[in-house]
């Protein structure tokens, strides 16, 4: 039977150690994730901290230095696991404290534990190396490694009974998704070069003259770095508009750890747009008194309030 971990009690001490071991790898591996997710109830934070966990193993083995062979191989294997925790055959006392933690959590809320083989599929694209001609590619894999995301989070979430609009709930939550996906992207662009991968869609590459990419220490002659990541970022911030109307669905604390989340990647997003050559210096990030204000933000209820209703 179906419950919620708003119910009062008590979890098994093998599941409890379990999400345990998972918020100590949000914590660690997830600092502005981790920072969103305290604003939520016990039960909720736990759940999320477990498919942070499962997610992050699935991006630690397309990111780790096997070769493509292994890592195909390492990434069946977790969807194998996914497959058990689909079935209920996994025990409380199971030696994967990850596996433990996020088949208590889809026991608890109505995950869409799809979404993780669709991240599993992401990672696979890294794996083979695929590259992006236009941004409906590049929309694509998003989708995957973020929107997915997205849409579990939603089904720990909830919205609000009743709430105009709910049955959109899930394609804002995905859009949203993309919107963080595509800050990464630009945050993260001269180390993505630096490993060989270059997210970017080619026919933006081509149009501000950043085919040859960024992984030399000067840019191509005659590029427009500024140009295109001006021009990803408007994209982004329409990818947040169209994703907030998120918001008015959730209740107060969910709301508010998504406006969190959510705020601090947009404030990145400003950062980058203030001064695009920054991600080409090092890694674009907030000091610790600006999420506090962010959060803030978001208890109080500020973003959500500020959403416009209707279609974007």
């Amino acid at each position: 039977m179906s419950r919620t971990m708003e119910e009062p009690e008590r979890v098994p001490a093998p599941v409890q150690a379990a999400y345990r071991y998972c918020e100590a790898v949000t914590g660690q591996q997830a600092r502005n994730f981790a920072y969103g997710i305290r604003l939520l109830p016990t039960g909720k934070r736990q759940a999320m901290s477990a498919l942070y966990a499962f997610s992050r193993r699935v991006d630690d083995i397309g990111d780790g230095g096997l070769a493509p062979e292994a890592k195909q191989s390492r990434l069946e294997d977790t969807r194998h696991l996914l497959d058990r925790i689909r079935k209920d055959d996994v025990a409380e006392d199971d030696t994967d404290p990850v596996a433990v933690a996020l088949a208590d959590a889809a026991a608890r809320f109505p995950v869409p534990l799809d979404g993780l083989d669709e991240l599993i599929d992401g990672v696979l694209m890294d794996v083979r190396g695929r590259t992006y001609e236009t941004w409906g590619d590049l929309r694509e894999y998003c989708r995957c490694v973020a929107g997915s995301i997205g849409r579990l989070s939603l089904g720990v979430f909830g919205t609000t009974p009743g709430a105009p609009g709910a049955e959109r709930a899930a394609e804002y939550a995905d859009t949203l998704g993309l919107a963080l996906q595509l800050t990464n992207i630009l945050r993260d662009v001269r180390e993505d070069a630096g490993n060989g991968r270059l997210y970017l869609p080619a026919d933006d590459l081509a149009r501000f003259g950043c085919t040859d990419g960024f992984a030399g220490r000067t840019l191509p002659p005659g590029a427009d770095f500024e140009g295109l990541v001006r021009f990803e970022v408007r994209r982004a911030r329409a990818l947040f508009t169209e994703g907030y109307r998120l918001l008015p669905l959730l209740d107060r604390r969910s709301g508010a750890c998504v406006a969190a989340m959510a705020g601090i990647y947009r404030r990145l997003l400003d950062r980058i747009d203030r001064d695009p050559h920054a991600v080409l210096r090092g890694r674009v990030s907030l000091p610790g008194r600006e999420k506090a204000y962010v959060a803030v933000r978001g208890l109080s209820g500020l973003d959500t309030r500020r959403v416009p209703r209707g279609r974007a």
